[in-house]
């Protein structure tokens, strides 16, 4: 039988699919959000994002994928943030991505669910 197991509250049960798995785990704990310190605005939507990352000095980076959005920095080719073109999928690891690459102008933050 393959799956992920969850523990909680001491009792274990098997999630068949990883990704449920995922998704219940993020369920469970606290929802994050991330914030554009400067502005201590919560980022909301793709539009609010990308006008903070073009005016860091990021772009769009075109793609031949329908399902992502990517963005890099011209300055530093190592840079590049890949995301869910559907924001509704922007989970916790793409702001996280997003803080790493933007340090001082990023911040995920736990909201109550």
């Amino acid at each position: 039988m393959s799956g992920v197991w969850i523990f909680k509250n001491g009792v274990a049960r098997l999630v068949p699919n990883a990704i449920d798995a995922t998704e219940e785990m993020e369920s469970q704990s606290k929802r994050k959000v991330l914030v554009h310190l400067p502005t201590n605005q919560t980022i909301t939507s793709y539009a609010d994002l990308e006008q903070k990352l073009l005016a860091l000095g990021w772009e769009r980076y075109p793609n031949e994928d329908p399902h992502l959005l990517q963005y890099h920095k011209p300055s530093s080719p190592l840079h590049l943030i890949s995301l869910p073109r559907n924001f509704s999928k922007f989970k916790s690891m793409h702001m996280y991505d997003i803080v790493v690459k933007n340090r001082s102008f990023f911040e995920v933050r736990d909201i109550s669910a």
